[in-house]
């Protein structure tokens, strides 16, 4: 099984999402872009802007920490752009 760590970006609130997930990453997009509660309920135009494979869960969820611990969005920009 292959593990990810994703970044979608939505336009209408302008910020990125960082999460990390073990089933297809385009069901992942579609789940949070339905109507739901959390943080990225309130827009359902999240977009696949990067993503990362690994082998097992704690590695993908241990990128994903470290990702957010940045924050900052132009580090964020930095691997994809």
């Amino acid at each position: 099984m292959t593990f990810i760590t994703y970044i979608v970006f939505s336009k209408n609130l302008d910020r990125y999402y960082v999460g990390h997930t073990g089933e297809a990453v385009e069901e992942r997009i579609r789940k949070h872009n339905s109507n739901h509660k959390g943080y990225t309920g309130p827009a359902n135009d999240w977009v696949l802007v990067f993503q990362e494979r690994f082998d097992s869960k704690e590695e993908a969820y241990a990128r994903e920490r470290e990702i957010k611990a940045w924050k900052s969005r132009k580090m964020i920009e930095q691997l994809f752009v």
